[in-house]
């Protein structure tokens, strides 16, 4: 996600910031299947299916994005959070003199799926839980057009695991060899992923205010590979195109012998391919307001802190955040 930064003239990097956000009204549950039993299956939803849509849910930890970077979707059925995923991350340009940018961010997801067994005579609901971590680098190059202006072109490359953990105790589904039930109760899906962004970056800077702004637009392949079970393969695309504006200008207090900035920021995040939709929206917007610490007149790794809280909202879906990020 964009983070703090240093006038152009020192700037060295961005820091990392965390964000957390819960989202409400939005469901996400298995429908059961009706129609003929039949021994040992499965219904409630095809697993591989779910897998493709982990992989698709994963997407979204693909590229910083202050709109998704923590999230929680509830269950529209329980009320208990469904999926939840937390992401770190930030990126920094080296030097104008050599304008080599780098970025990356580790994300951490849960997805709770739930799926209805039988064996002939009985059914019985299946809670699941899928557990997955993701990691994505990229690097960049600034090309300047004009002294204020960036285009910056992105190779990105992302790895993960999806590992699920059913708890079902001793059940009628103990005994169960079908391959789908074998996957949920120890199995894990390996995924890598490759592709680019392309961002234009701004950055006006003055004495009385500093104006900061990026659009990007990020396409990366997602796809399952080594031991990963043949019944949940599966592939994903992440497409996004997405807008983050600041302005950051002094309040007139003081702290650490520097004035203190008040922040107003404001972002739109827009998915396409795979990842439209398969948390039941297409965008999320997020407005937010919050104050900045500048320690950069003390011998400190720190140069400057922020918080902010944040509304992010889109279709059927709400919620507040409060973000923290540092520069170095």
């Amino acid at each position: 996600m964009p983070a703090l930064r240093k006038r152009r003239s020192h700037r060295a990097s961005r820091g990392c910031a965390a964000l957390l956000l819960t989202l409400l009204q939005c469901p996400l549950h298995a429908q059961v299947v009706p129609g003929q039993l039949s021994s040992n299956t499965v219904i409630g939803g095809n697993v591989k299916q779910h897998a493709d849509a982990v992989l698709a849910i994963m997407t979204y930890t693909t590229v910083p994005d202050v709109t998704t970077s923590n999230l929680s979707v509830n269950n529209g059925l329980t009320g208990n959070p469904g999926f939840g995923q937390t992401q770190f991350g930030g990126g920094f340009t080296l030097s104008r003199s050599f304008p080599l940018y780098m970025e990356g961010t580790l994300a951490y997801s849960r997805y709770d799926p739930v799926f209805i067994a039988s064996d002939g005579a009985q059914q019985r609901a299946v809670p699941t839980r899928w557990n997955t971590f993701s990691g994505t680098v990229g690097l960049g190059w600034d090309f300047r057009i004009t002294d204020e202006l960036a285009f910056r072109p992105i190779l990105n490359g992302t790895i993960g695991r999806v590992s699920s953990d059913l708890k079902v105790g001793q059940t009628i589904f103990n005994r169960v060899t079908d391959s789908n039930l074998q996957f949920l109760e120890s199995g894990s899906l390996d995924a890598y992923g490759y592709g680019g962004s392309l961002m234009l970056d701004y950055e006006h800077y003055r004495e009385n205010y500093e104006i900061d702004a990026e659009l990007r637009a990020t396409d990366i392949y997602l796809r399952s590979f080594g031991s990963t079970p043949q019944a949940v393969q599966g592939s994903a695309t992440a497409q996004q195109v997405s807008l983050w504006t600041r302005w950051r200008a002094p309040t007139g207090w003081h702290a650490l012998d520097r004035p203190v900035r008040y922040v107003l920021e404001a972002a739109y995040s827009h998915y396409f391919g795979d990842s439209a939709g398969v948390l039941g929206f297409n965008d999320l917007t997020s407005l937010g307001v919050g104050l900045e610490l500048d320690s950069s007149k003390y011998p400190i790794i720190v140069t400057r802190t922020r918080a902010l809280v944040r509304y992010v909202f889109g279709r059927n879906v709400h919620g507040l955040s409060f973000g923290f990020a540092m520069s170095f």
